[in-house]
């Protein structure tokens, strides 16, 4: 599988080598820009999947980049980080089309975790899902009504949560997936649970769709690590 293409615009050289050493070392493909106008001729070739944009830039800033990319119904996600980092200035990023916004100084992980949570959203529905159905070993969810079906024929009503879960692990079928990546997809930031709670779902699902759920075929724990959904 090839490794999403992150543009980074960045004109401080420190931080600029500093993100792109790290995004690196996550899998990631990047590329450095140090000016506006670069940036945008970049952005306007294709071929991104996330800027991490600043917005103090020599020759056209980070706003009037935002608003050319948005203007010219580019959806690439688009992270950007700012020392204007004050709600008037986040709103008005946000107004313009910017995905996520983040203010310097700001830990790095983070902004990993930021990063990756925007290519997960961004990502194309999983091959597994046909108009809102998730199939696999003869279960069947409906995404759209909450409800499941087993390979017994049983329904079985979801909650939202449940279904959310379900198309997340669908989506990364066969890689793992700590608990956190999880509660930062389905639950999002500001509405975190306990680590436990996903073990309980879990524990559910393999009740509801494992012929044996003390030998699951679908929902894997790997220990320390998290999760890993195998269709």
């Amino acid at each position: 599988m090839t490794a999403p293409w992150i543009l980074v615009v960045e004109d401080e050289p420190l931080l600029g080598d500093l993100l792109v050493d790290n995004l690196h070392r996550e899998g990631y493909e990047v590329e450095l820009v140090t000016n506006g106008k670069r940036a945008l001729e970049r952005i306007e070739k294709g071929n991104i999947d996330l800027v991490v944009l600043d917005l103090m830039l020599p020759g056209l800033n980070g706003l009037d980049i935002l608003r050319s990319v948005r203007q010219a119904q580019n959806t690439v996600p688009i992270l950007v980080l700012s020392a204007l980092a004050n709600n008037e200035q986040r709103i008005q990023g946000l107004s313009l089309g910017a995905d996520d916004y983040l203010g310097k100084p700001f830990q790095l992980r983070e902004l990993l975790l930021r990063v990756a949570a925007l290519l997960r959203r961004s990502k194309p529905a999983p091959a597994s899902t046909d108009a809102g159905i998730l199939r696999f070993g003869g279960n069947t969810i409906d995404l759209a009504t909450y409800t499941a079906t087993t390979e017994a024929g049983e329904e079985h009503p979801l909650t939202q949560k449940e279904a959310a879960l379900l198309h997340y692990l669908a989506g990364n079928a066969g890689r793992v997936v700590s608990r956190s990546e999880i509660l930062d997809a389905v639950w999002g930031r500001g509405e975190w649970p306990t680590q436990r709670t996903i073990d309980n779902f879990i524990a559910r699902f393999r009740k509801l769709f494992e012929a044996n759920p003390r030998d699951p075929q679908h929902f894997h724990t790997l220990r320390g690590v998290g999760y890993k959904f195998v269709e």
